[in-house]
Order: C-alpha cells, then sequence, then structure tokens
C-alpha cells in the first residue's frame, strides 16, 4: 500500500518514536495530523519537517488522560482534512518502579492513558471507519505488551490490555469490512527520552536514561521499519534488539524458562 495522500492522525508525535515518524510520513507526502500535549513541542517537529511538506501538516494538542474531551478531539481530528485513513496510537507514558513501591493511583495513571486513552479515540473514530468502510490502526505497543519483567508492571498491564482489545476489535472489524485493518508494532528498546519521562513509584520523573534505552534502536531505524510495516498492513510486527525479540519467543514457548532468565535480566 502506498501511503501517499493518505490522511495520518498520529498521537505522541512531539518527541521519541512519535518525532521521528512524523519526519518520515512527511516524505511520503501524506496529510498528517500531529498530536500530542505541548503545542510548543508539535510546532517545533512540524518547523523540522521539510517546507514543502508543512502545507499539509496539521496540528491538534490534547491530553490522552482528558477522558471528557476525547471524543470532540476525534470529532475535530476528522473535519481537518475531511476524514482520516489511518490512526497512529502512539501516545503514552512509562513506568520504572517495582509493583511492592508503586502508588496505586500511579497504575491508574498509566492505565488511563495507555489504555483508556488509546481505547478512547480508536473508539471514538470507529464510526468513521465503518462509515467509509475502510481505515487502519496502528497501535505502538511495547515487547511489555506481550512479556512482563521487573520495574514494569502497571507499564506492562497497560500494553497487554491493548494487544487483548486490538486482537479482538480486528476479528470483529473482519466481519464489517475486509478493508479496515488493525496493525500492533511492538518496539524492544529505541534511544528516546521514554526513560527520562517515565514515572516511578510516586508519580515523579525517573528523570535519567537507562542504559538499555540509551543503547536502543535509533528513532529513524525504528521509524522506517515501522511504516514499512503499516504500508504491508501487518498484523503484528517487533521492532527491536535481540534481546528483546529474543525474549518475546522465549516467553511463547519457552515460559518457564523465561521466568528463570527474566529474574535477574537487566531492564533498566
Amino acid at each position: 500500500m502506498s501511503l501517499q495522500g493518505k490522511v495520518i492522525w498520529l498521537t505522541g508525535a512531539s518527541s521519541g518514536i512519535g518525532e521521528a515518524l512524523a519526519y518520515e510520513l512527511a516524505k511520503k507526502k501524506v496529510k498528517l495530523i500531529l498530536s500530542a500535549r505541548r503545542k510548543e513541542e508539535l510546532e517545533r517537529v512540524k518547523g523540522n519537517c521539510h517546507p514543502l511538506a508543512q502545507p499539509d501538516i496539521k496540528l491538534l494538542p490534547f491530553d490522552l488522560a482528558e477522558a471528557a474531551n476525547l471524543q470532540l478531539i476525534a470529532e475535530a481530528a476528522i473535519h481537518l482534512f475531511g476524514h482520516i485513513d489511518i490512526l497512529i496510537n502512539n501516545g503514552g507514558i512509562s513506568q520504572r518502579s517495582l509493583a511492592k513501591d508503586t502508588l496505586i493511583n500511579v497504575d491508574r495513571k498509566i492505565m488511563e492513558v495507555d489504555y483508556f486513552g488509546t481505547l478512547s479515540i480508536t473508539k471514538y473514530l470507529l464510526p468513521h471507519f465503518l462509515k467509509r468502510k475502510s481505515g487502519h490502526y496502528v497501535v505502538v505497543t511495547s515487547a511489555m505488551g506481550l512479556i512482563g519483567t521487573p520495574y514494569r508492571s502497571g507499564y506492562a498491564a497497560a500494553k497487554h490490555a491493548l494487544h487483548g482489545f486490538f486482537d479482538s476489535l480486528r476479528a470483529e472489524l473482519w466481519k464489517e469490512s475486509r478493508n479496515i485493518h488493525v496493525t500492533l508494532v511492538c518496539p524492544g528498546w529505541v534511544h528516546t527520552s521514554i526513560s527520562i519521562n517515565a514515572m516511578v513509584g510516586d508519580g515523579s520523573k525517573l528523570n535519567k536514561m537507562d542504559s538499555t534505552t540509551h543503547q536502543g534502536l535509533n528513532p529513524k531505524d525504528f521509524a522506517k521499519k515501522m511504516i514499512r510495516a503499516i504500508e504491508r498492513k501487518k498484523n503484528e510486527v517487533y521492532i527491536g534488539g535481540w534481546k528483546e525479540v529474543s525474549a518475546i519467543y522465549l516467553k511463547r514457548f519457552f515460559p518457564d524458562l523465561f521466568a528463570r532468565v527474566v529474574r535477574t535480566a537487566k531492564v533498566r
């Protein structure tokens, strides 16, 4: 599938994977809607795109945690270009704390942003896709959507929930229209600020980069691989280093061995 001319709504576009995706998608001559909480950062990302692409880039700042506003946000996104072809659910927050040290309101915040926020804009956009009998949901989950490690209990729970919802949604939509697709993208470690912004047990930011994240994939390389998966309408794709991808398969085929290995695995 060629993406040229497609209307793509990208959340979490102000930094990291989302920022890299914005730059690579702009090269594809698409029409882009960029969303994140910070309007000034969205303006910076738009300004860094090629000048010829900028007329086809619109900004729609919002907060995934503000549930009451999300239906209006989805409606506003549709009106910006008249329709939406692809929604890339990339916005979210991460965690770096042991379960015993994590306040329950921190777990709720992670679930509210990473799961319910994503779920909400997905469902609010669904009537639009069904009416057009066409659409593509792309969801950036994580290797943690398929495995669980120390320091990620709430984050892994939210990402596992995304897999359960979107696998079910994909099966349901097959009966409605063969032209509505769901792609789950599972990143391993990518060199972004995700760990710097991750919440610790009391809800404050970690404010430092994990060594594993520091050694992760270049975001530009990740974005190119992810876009290829979107173009091919993959159901699910794993993009990361050999350790993260191997862990997914180890958990699937040798769960007892994985349980022993992950106890002492370096995850930060």
